[in-house]
This record gives structure tokens, C-alpha cells and sequence, in this order.
């Protein structure tokens, strides 16, 4: 579970940051400030919980708790929910799409984000589970 979430991390941390660099040089002229800004949002928030999975997977070598792989799922969650759908609102004209339906999309990302950080924090109550495994088993994750 821990590489996974590590792998999950780094990926979205890297296209955060394509993602970003092609709505600062390749969108500049096709976006309005607004739409700009919009977009900014959601990589922002992307490449903040892009780290908060690669703190997951890093806890993960020293802490097994029920509720930080759930934290992880969470982010993951959020990231697709909310910047997916700020990237979408703020292309919308330009993509040529009809999305009313995505604006209440946006906020249950956040939702994920808020309930991700809350087993975050909740993670640090828990004792670390002792977990039996294999050789095997262990080398495969």
C-alpha cells in the first residue's frame, strides 16, 4: 500500500506540475483571468495533496493504521473530484461543454479533502497494527 500511495504522488505531482506550466504558457492567451486563476486553483490544490500521498506513503514504512491508507484513498479522491472539475470549469468555453452538472462536483472534492486531512490527524491516535506477512507478500507492495 505504501509504494502505491508513493506512486500515486509522485505521478500526480508530476502532471501537477505539467499540467500547470500548460495552463501558464499554452492557456494564457485562450483563458480569461478568471478562468486562469480557476485553473491555477485546482493544480494548486492538486500538487498539495499529490504531498500529502507521498507523506501517506512515507508514513506507511513506519506506521500501519487502519485510517492512513484511508486518508490516501481520500486525497486521491479529492484530487480527481475538485481539480479535475476546476480544470473542466475553467475549459469549458474552449473545450465547447456543457458541465452545469459538474458545479456541485467541486465541493464534494473538497469534502474528500477536509475528510482525508480529519484521518490524517485521527491516524496519529491510532497504535500501530501488527501486521503478519511474508517475505513475499511484503516485497510484492
Amino acid at each position: 500500500m505504501r509504494k502505491t500511495f508513493l506512486r500515486l504522488g509522485s505521478f500526480l505531482a508530476l502532471t501537477a506540475v505539467a499540467v500547470g506550466a500548460f495552463g501558464s504558457h499554452g492557456l494564457k492567451e485562450m483563458l480569461s483571468p478568471e478562468q486562469l486563476n480557476t485553473f491555477e486553483i485546482g493544480v494548486r490544490y492538486q500538487f498539495y495533496h499529490a504531498l500529502a500521498l507521498l507523506a501517506v506513503g512515507l508514513l506507511l514504512y513506519f506506521r500501519k493504521t487502519s485510517l492512513l491508507p484511508w486518508a490516501g484513498w481520500f486525497f486521491t479522491g479529492g484530487i480527481v473530484l475538485f481539480s479535475g472539475s476546476l480544470y473542466l470549469l475553467a475549459t469549458r468555453d474552449l473545450l465547447q461543454l456543457s458541465l452545469s452538472w459538474l458545479g456541485p462536483v467541486t465541493p464534494a472534492g473538497g469534502l474528500l479533502f477536509i475528510l482525508g486531512w480529519g484521518l490524517f490527524l485521527f491516524s496519529t491516535y491510532q497504535e500501530n497494527q501488527k501486521i503478519y506477512r511474508s517475505r513475499h507478500k511484503e516485497d510484492a507492495e
